[in-house]
């Protein structure tokens, strides 16, 4: 099979088209063909070394699988050969999914919603997987409650507000002024241009100093720290970025704030919900550009660097096979 190898970290330039053996599915696994995967910014931070220790290369690398299966292991109770199936693979675990075929535990896939393509569906387990898990598994989110989204046009930020809103939130969210009109014709109920409004001040203002219930934060710095400052009482931070520098959180302290820190966790169940959501057209995929697996350096680029469109919002999608 074709995959596209990482043989060393650092340049987008690093990637090489290579033909390597199909694996074989082993107990409870299966073999999927894949369609479509798509590029996350987990995925330019592999690439570039950020986890370097936990990886040995040359290394296949990508967190997002659409396909077919094509072959059951033995023990296979949930699933046929021919059904359509989505899902992350293991981070880190194993190769990923930027190659023609690939093999997962039946514990970890889910079939594909009915009503949108590989490639669309291909954007959405690890990043509408991460906005479940931060909403659902850890805020447990309640109807009317206030939510500040960071990041609101990134990959992750989509998701993630359409899920508040399909749970009854109030949602506030940051992006650039370029931005505003698609995320308002999201259902976002107000937008703060992160580039010439300072948030903490518009939150404020917005909420009359009381703050908002939940914080996601989805672009670090001192969103930590200064999360305190708009939190409600008894509010929350869910982050799923990592911690670079220690920060200042006697402001939470004084909210009785809790944190929450999240690495995606791959399973079924997120997968079937999240699939009732797209079949009833309460999330629906934002895919704005698609390259083929041979130009995955262009897409990476095109992720981490904005390069040829600074304005680029949404999902990036790899097509590794035609559909029918």
């Amino acid at each position: 099979m074709k995959a596209a190898l990482l043989k060393e970290f650092g340049s987008v330039e690093n990637f090489e088209i290579a033909e390597i053996p199909t694996p074989t599915p082993k107990f409870k696994e299966v073999l999927v063909k894949v369609y479509a995967t798509s590029v996350n910014p987990l995925d330019f931070q592999v690439r570039r070394g950020d986890y370097k220790n936990e990886l040995v290369l040359p290394v296949i690398t990508g967190h997002d699988v659409s396909g077919v299966i094509v072959e059951l292991g033995p023990g296979v109770e949930n699933f046929k050969v021919g059904d359509q199936v989505y899902y992350t693979p293991e981070i880190f675990k194993g190769y990923g999914s930027y190659a023609q075929f690939h093999v997962a535990h039946e514990s970890i896939i889910a079939l594909k919603p009915k009503n949108i393509t590989h490639l669309e569906a291909a954007t959405l387990p690890l990043a509408a997987g991460t906005a479940w898990e931060m909403l659902v598994t850890r805020a447990q989110l309640k109807i009317n409650q206030s939510i500040l989204i960071h990041g609101g046009a990134g990959g992750v930020g989509i998701p993630t507000i359409q899920i508040a809103k399909a749970m009854g939130a109030i949602v506030y969210t940051t992006a650039r002024k370029a931005h505003h009109k698609f995320l308002l014709e999201l259902g976002v109920d107000f937008v703060i241009d992160y580039e010439t409004e300072d948030y903490i001040q518009v939150i404020n203002q917005l909420t009359n100093n009381k703050g908002v219930d939940v914080i996601i934060d989805t672009i670090g710095g001192n969103t930590l720290s200064d999360s305190g400052k708009i939190l409600n009482q008894l509010g929350q931070v869910v982050t799923l970025v990592d911690i670079e520098k220690p920060q200042n959180l006697i402001a939470a302290w004084g909210k009785n704030a809790t944190y929450h820190f999240v690495f995606t966790r791959q399973n079924r169940n997120k997968l079937v919900e999240l699939t009732k959501l797209v079949e009833t057209k309460k999330l629906k995929p934002i895919l704005n550009k698609v390259f083929p697996l041979s130009e995955i350096g262009k897409a990476h680029s095109l992720l981490e660097y904005k390069t040829g469109d600074e304005n680029f919002y949404g999902k990036i999608g790899i097509e590794v096979e035609k559909e029918l």
